[in-house]
């Protein structure tokens, strides 16, 4: 037993109480306590002015000249471009490909070279006189694997399933970063649509407002119509309001989505969605068809799963002998030999596991069970793409349904809105039948907006689903020519 007499401890409680917080440039390392927030040292802190984040500079010089109309093809190139995802992928394939390269090594010899050089001397001794002599000797080495009952082969093959893994993968990425893309420029004009439609409602309201304070004045109609519709008025001037915050909201986020700042001076052309809407020409069957042949994710699980089964013969391998085949080849140049002398060395080798506690069969064991787990998650991939394109398929159908019926709605609101401003007018009508008929009709407006969100979102999704979505933002599928004809339920 160690006893610590107090004057030995002493120093070092000494030297731990004057142990204080590191400083940095002359600023304590940390905050002196929780609640007191810490002081960087000086110029730690970049300087950042307002015109330093107008971030024109992230614009391509190719898209500079049109920034302030640009098109789908446009936002959809310049997305990618900039999109992390797709880059992660990329250089996962190129990895992927780089180690299938690496791999396909093994089909060939390896030959390494070698030279040595020696400067020898001994001492007398024993009656043997000193020697003093200098030695080089070069050398080649040549290894090759004859024969190992496949583990090769299985090495290979896992390789190049991971590299067409790794490749369907990054073009999944593609189109799941097209799909955001495309989905964040329909919501951007949406909004975009649901504004101009919200200021037509707000002058129609300040008509009314008008024709009641008009009515009033001529002694047709009480203080109350004139509440009414100023009521009226501000609901529509408020929703105005709303819908101008919001537009800010998702032109931000399509700027996210393009991998630019979102306080970018940009704006977007409307014509990609103005495509009249029409039924598809696909079946559903005919679809599922397609996803199940060009999906790019489930071509990635299905190469995964086949990787998984090369990895079970490359284990297999382990438990039967392999054949080694290696030559050496040199000549050895010394002080005793100037004109050098040739040596070899020839050997056929063979490798026989015998025992090494069991880890050869769990390992075999354990491939057999994972390449069975990749199989069943190839399996449930196929399911869900059935199920996501059956489901996409109909919603595309619910949504050309919708704008249909949302065109005949606000024809019918409008209509109905006229007949009720000319009856208040003429003084056969309350305000109370104008104001219902108003707030119909921007109800009916805001649906046809929404509708027309839903078609283009549901057309892109479809696309996606069915693995034809294109990279430059086109539309692939197949619509009819027929743009009244309501889709068959």
């Amino acid at each position: 037993m160690r006893l610590r007499t107090p004057w030995i401890a002493a120093p070092a409680i000494l030297f731990g109480a004057c142990v204080g917080t590191p400083s940095v440039s002359g600023v304590p390392g940390a905050s002196p306590a929780p609640e007191k927030p810490w002081t960087p040292p000086p110029g730690q802190r970049k300087v950042v002015t307002a015109t330093d984040t107008s971030a024109r500079a992230a614009v391509p010089p190719d898209l500079s000249d049109r920034i302030q109309r640009l098109t789908l093809p446009d936002i959809v190139e310049l997305g990618l471009r900039n999109n992390p995802e797709t880059r992660l992928a990329w250089a996962n394939a190129e990895a992927a490909a780089a180690a299938y390269g690496s791999a396909r090594g093994e089909w060939l010899p390896t030959i390494d070279g070698d030279v040595s050089a020696q400067r020898i001397k001994t001492v007398a001794s024993a009656g043997r006189v000193s020697v003093e002599q200098s030695v080089l000797a070069p050398s080649a080495t040549l290894s090759y694997l004859l024969l190992d009952f496949g583990g090769r082969t299985g090495r290979v093959s896992g390789a190049k399933q991971r590299l067409l893994a790794a490749g369907f993968t990054h073009n999944a990425a593609i189109q799941d970063a097209v799909l955001l893309i495309e989905v964040s420029y329909f919501q951007y004009l949406a909004t975009r649509s649901l504004l101009e439609a919200q200021r037509t409602t707000l002058a129609e309201a300040q008509a009314n407002l008008q024709a009641a304070e008009e009515r009033r004045r001529v002694g047709l109609a009480t203080i109350a119509d004139v509440l009414q519709a100023r009521t009226a008025a501000s609901q529509a001037q408020l929703d105005l309001q709303s819908t101008e915050g919001n537009l800010q909201t998702t032109r931000g986020a399509l700027a996210l989505a393009l991998g630019l700042p979102a306080n970018l001076p940009y704006d977007v052309d409307s014509s990609a969605a103005a495509v009249p809407v029409a039924p598809l020409a696909d079946s559903v069957n005919a679809l599922i068809a397609s996803a199940l042949e060009g999906r790019p994710d489930l071509a990635a699980a299905e190469a995964e799963a086949r990787a998984a089964q090369a990895a079970i013969g490359e284990l297999r391998s382990d438990l039967l002998p392999s054949l080694q085949f290696s030559a050496t080849g040199g000549r050895t140049y010394a002080t005793t030999i100037p004109n050098g002398a040739n040596s070899y060395n020839l050997t056929l080798g063979l490798s026989i596991p015998i025992f090494n506690g069991f880890s050869r069969q769990y390992d075999l064991k354990g491939a057999q069970y994972l390449a069975e787990a990749a199989r069943a998650r190839s399996q449930s991939l196929r399911q869900q793409v059935v199920f996501q394109v059956f489901s996409a398929y109909y919603a595309l159908q619910t949504a050309t349904r919708r704008v249909h019926t949302t065109e005949v709605l606000i024809g019918s609101a409008e209509q109905s809105n006229e007949v009720a401003l000319a009856r208040y007018k003429a003084g056969v009508g309350t305000v109370l039948d104008l104001l219902a008929s108003q707030s119909a009709l921007a109800s009916a407006r805001a649906q046809r907006v929404d509708a027309r969100l839903a078609w283009s979102v549901s057309l892109a999704q479809l696309a996606h689903d069915a693995g034809v979505l294109d990279p430059r933002g086109e539309n692939t599928l197949r619509l009819t020519n027929d743009t009244t004809t309501v889709p068959p339920r």
